[in-house]
């Protein structure tokens, strides 16, 4: 099962390219260690109510205690948000990345954080951690509703201090844009393997093959299909245009430059120039990604642009591949990345 597993998210590499499997991504559950609580929880996001996707507004948290924490009712702990990639749902995220033992390795270190995965897939297989009308806000969803419920209903360092940001994939994406729009909130940001770092393009050919995929195969279709219409209903929203409510890429027999703009202003590696001030707030800026992953060009475009920018930033690559090493990158170089940029009191 988890060899099957890895496979499918090995299919991550090639986010927006070749044809994968359709359905969701699914991972068995993680051992829990002894003493760590696991809550699964409900957030209601007023940021996602009324999309024209008709996502839900009421989303799923899977939230990881150390085992101090029941043993401790005065303590307070600093917070990792941490984001899923595509095609996948917060809670089997959390099963593949084995976060409860994640946890619990880190604290028996001393290291204690409170480990929060939220679900943000939507009928079309992900958020794309955008601000769109057709979505949904996913971007306040995460930086404001859901840091608002953990720090009302857990005992949390609720201060911008106390908290870290981190995704895999479309979730190191979405810890890109979501930490230029919300710096305020977070403290330290760590992007794993993120996809879509470069402004996204269009042939004539695949414009206008995007533009005429039916809803009912869209909803459907391959992995690269889903996760181009994503990104257009994400990126590009037009609440007068049915059945997708987003606007495509192709317009009287050539690429919309227009629609190419709305992609552009989307990505991270365009982003940055016009976020420098956001990004030299934080006191710690980490990324990494594998060699043989297909994204390690955009990333490390990435890493060179900060540096162009005078933003600092701590880069690494490693052996592997899109999902190789993943899990344990987390455990040995994530959360501890955090414990020395986020306050422990």
């Amino acid at each position: 099962m988890l060899k099957r597993t890895v496979v499918a998210m090995a299919l991550m590499a090639s986010l927006f390219a070749a044809p994968a499997a359709a359905q969701n991504i699914t991972a068995p559950a993680p051992p829990v260690p002894t003493g760590i609580k696991v809550d699964s929880v409900m957030v209601h996001s007023a940021a996602v109510e009324g999309n024209l996707e008709g996502n839900s507004a009421d989303r799923n948290a899977m939230v990881v205690l150390p085992a101090s924490y029941a043993k401790n009712p005065k303590r307070r702990y600093p917070v990792v948000y941490y984001l899923h990639g595509f095609a996948i749902d917060g809670r089997n995220f959390y099963n593949f990345m084995h976060v409860p033992e994640a946890v619990d390795h880190n604290a028996k270190a001393g290291r204690e954080f409170i480990v929060v995965v939220p679900d943000t897939l939507t009928k079309l297989g992900g958020s794309m951690y955008s601000s769109s009308v057709t979505t949904g806000d996913f971007q306040r969803f995460v930086a404001k509703d859901l840091v608002a419920y953990i720090d009302s209903h857990y005992r949390t360092i609720a201060r911008r201090e106390g908290r870290g940001l981190a995704g895999h994939s479309m979730g190191g994406y979405g810890t890109w844009v979501i930490g230029m729009r919300y710096p305020e909130m977070f403290n330290a940001i760590y992007a794993q393997s993120a996809c879509c770092g470069s402004p996204r393009v269009e042939t004539v050919e695949s414009a206008q093959k995007l533009s005429s995929v039916p809803i009912e195969q869209g909803v459907k279709g391959d992995f690269g299909t889903r996760a181009a219409l994503s990104s257009m209903v994400a990126w590009s929203p037009n609440p007068k245009n049915p059945p997708y409510f987003a606007d495509p890429p192709f317009k009287d027999g050539k690429v919309d430059p227009l629609v190419m703009a709305l992609w552009a202003n989307n990505s991270p590696l365009a982003m940055i120039p016009s976020h420098v001030w956001e990004l030299r707030s934080y006191k710690a800026i980490g990324s990494d990604v594998g060699t043989k992953d297909g994204l390690i060009k955009d990333d490390t475009a990435i890493h060179e642009m900060l540096d162009r920018q005078g933003v600092a930033n701590t880069w690494a690559t490693y052996e592997g591949t899109h999902v190789d090493h993943i899990a344990q990158r987390f455990d040995e170089v994530v959360l501890p990345f955090f414990a020395q940029n986020l306050a422990m009191k």
